[in-house]
């Protein structure tokens, strides 16, 4: 590894990033040094960090584990970084590698930071494992069953994989429901029901919530049968949430639950850990169909233009691939 610097992407305030320059030491035993091919940009979390708004209360429990800086800026964050190994570890050496990583060209870390990718999953489609994991501790939460009617409200990256995951539990029916009518082909590229909210269908045995909007979550309610399970798995932040807990809440008797990926889903603790969940999730993305979430990619030196278009929702945004250069 013979850089002696490393560029990474810093919010510097609400809504201003910018690239800057900082030392990269050499690994010493037990770390590995990292180049970075790709890292994905989680929208909703880091729209939230990038625009200010993480509520103080939550300044601790959404630190990222390798971040810089503290919120609301100057603040290095990030989670979704996939590189080779170019040093440290001999075991390592040379294999692409999944780390929770901030935006950074070139890095060290423990070698116990890094998750070897598994044969088949392209370093590319890589940057799908951190929603790959929210996808799966929102499944293990909601704890959907066989033959279960099942509503997905929020077509986008985490909604849409929800969805994948939970079609393939024999006798489901799946509908995946989004305000926006060109995420039908999405839904169609994953082998998925797709309904505008005005068609969805109705009397659900579950219904998760991930569209990031109130109105998902009103309209979740309202698509639930009775007794019926309401997981929510969009974060508002600072925002505040109005919800209709009158009306036909109480005698429909409905449960509303929260997901959140920070936290393994009850039940699996004695046996999961984060490494293993990873892992699984890593190998779930080897499905080629997945490529449908990836809606874009820019170079890595265009994320202080790029980021504030993507935080104020220009575009028809999945993942947003970020490619960093190659050595010359």
């Amino acid at each position: 590894m013979s850089h002696a610097t490393a560029t990474a992407f810093w919010t510097l305030a609400p809504g201003q990033g910018a690239l800057r320059q900082a030392p990269v030491a050499m690994p010493g035993p037990g770390e590995v040094g990292v180049r970075t091919l790709y890292s994905g940009i989680s929208r909703g979390t880091e729209s939230l960090v990038f625009e200010g708004r993480v509520p103080k209360s939550e300044w601790q429990r959404m630190r990222a584990p390798f971040q810089e800086g503290d919120f609301p800026g100057p603040v290095k964050y990030g989670y979704v970084s996939v590189g080779v190994v170019e040093a440290g570890e001999p075991a390592l050496l040379g294999r692409e590698v999944f780390c929770l990583y901030p935006h950074q060209d070139r890095y060290v870390v423990p070698a116990a930071a890094v998750t070897p990718l598994p044969d088949g999953l392209p370093a590319a489609r890589a940057v799908l494992a951190a929603n790959m994991e929210t996808a799966i501790n929102g499944v293990w939460d909601a704890a959907p069953g066989v033959g279960d009617h099942i509503s997905v409200v929020g077509a986008g990256v985490v909604g849409a994989l929800v969805a994948w995951l939970c079609a393939a539990i024999p006798g489901t029916r799946v509908e995946l429901v989004d305000v926006a009518p060109g995420r039908s082909s999405l839904a169609e590229a994953l082998g998925l029901d797709f309904s505008l909210p005005a068609a969805a269908r109705q009397e659900n045995d579950l219904v998760v919530h991930a569209s990031g909007n109130p109105e998902g979550l009103r309209l979740a309610l309202a698509l639930a049968g009775d007794e019926a399970r309401v997981v929510e798995m969009s974060w508002f932040g600072s925002g505040e949430v109005t919800l209709p807990l009158g009306e036909a809440f109480h005698s429909r008797r409905l449960t509303l639950q929260a997901s959140q990926v920070g936290h393994m889903a009850a039940g699996r603790t004695t046996r999961w850990d984060f490494r293993r969940r990873l892992a699984l999730a890593l190998d779930l993305l080897r499905a080629p169909c997945l490529d449908a979430l990836i809606s874009g990619e820019s170079d890595f030196q265009e994320l202080p233009a790029l980021m504030p278009r993507l935080a104020a929702g220009e575009g028809d945004v999945l993942c947003h691939r970020l490619r960093y250069p190659t050595p010359s």
